[in-house]
């Protein structure tokens, strides 16, 4: 009868101990969630950084925009696009339609069609 109250006092003894014993020791997930943490907010901050240089680039492209001038001279038409227009001036089309299917204004159809009427190519 002495060795089950032994048996039961004992047990309760070695319940008390490792209970004192866990509060003592360091959680292993408590550290693998400290680190989680800390990751989360260093990537909170980048994120940050990276939304603010990108709103700085996005400011400055909106400026140089606003600076370059809105009309281009389109003084630069390919040899290629010429001999089409003149190709299609040939076939009788008008100038119109000419402008249309070439995406070039009439006054540029029109100077190519001089252009072309002044080397005396027919």
């Amino acid at each position: 009868m002495y060795t089950m109250e032994y048996v039961v006092a004992s047990l309760f003894a070695i319940a008390i101990i490792l209970l004192l014993v866990s509060f003592f020791l360091r959680d292993t997930n408590q550290d693998i969630r400290e680190e989680l943490d800390q990751l989360t907010i260093q990537q909170v901050q980048e994120l940050y950084q990276i939304k603010k240089k990108l709103r700085v680039l996005e400011e400055e492209l909106l400026i140089t925009n606003d600076s370059l001038p809105r009309d281009y001279p389109k003084n630069d038409i390919h040899e290629i696009i010429k001999n089409q227009v003149w190709s299609l001036v040939q076939q009788g089309k008008s100038v119109d339609q000419i402008a249309l299917q070439s995406s070039l204004t009439v006054e540029e159809v029109d100077s190519i069609i001089q252009e072309f009427s002044k080397r005396g190519i027919v």
